[in-house]
C-alpha cells in the first residue's frame, strides 16, 4: 500500500521538482536522494526493497573521488535512475 497524504504527496512533488529542474543531473539527483531520506525519516514515504535497491544504484552512479567530475555516464545514468526511482516512489 502506498503512502498517502499531504507529506506523501509533497514529498514526490518536490522529488520530481528536483530531478526536473535545470542543472546537472549529478547535482540534481543528490538533492532529490536528500529530499528522500528526509521523507523517509519524518515517515511521510515507506521504504521499499526496490527503492532501496534503486537508491543503492544511483549512490554508485554518483560516486567520485576527491577532485574528480563526473562526465556524461554518472549523468546518463543518474538521470535514467532517478526516473525510475520517482516511477517507484509513486507507489512508496
Amino acid at each position: 500500500m502506498s503512502s498517502s497524504g499531504a507529506a506523501a504527496e509533497a514529498a514526490r512533488r518536490e522529488f520530481r521538482k528536483l530531478i526536473e529542474q535545470k542543472g546537472h543531473a549529478v547535482d540534481n539527483a543528490r538533492a532529490a536522494v536528500a529530499r528522500l531520506e528526509v521523507a523517509f525519516a519524518e515517515g511521510a514515504l515507506v521504504r521499499t526493497a526496490a527503492v532501496d535497491q534503486t537508491l543503492a544504484d544511483l549512490r554508485i552512479a554518483l560516486e567520485q573521488d576527491e577532485g574528480q567530475k563526473l562526465g556524461g555516464k554518472s549523468a546518463e545514468a543518474a538521470r535514467f535512475i532517478t526516473r525510475a526511482l520517482a516511477r517507484l516512489i509513486a507507489d512508496a
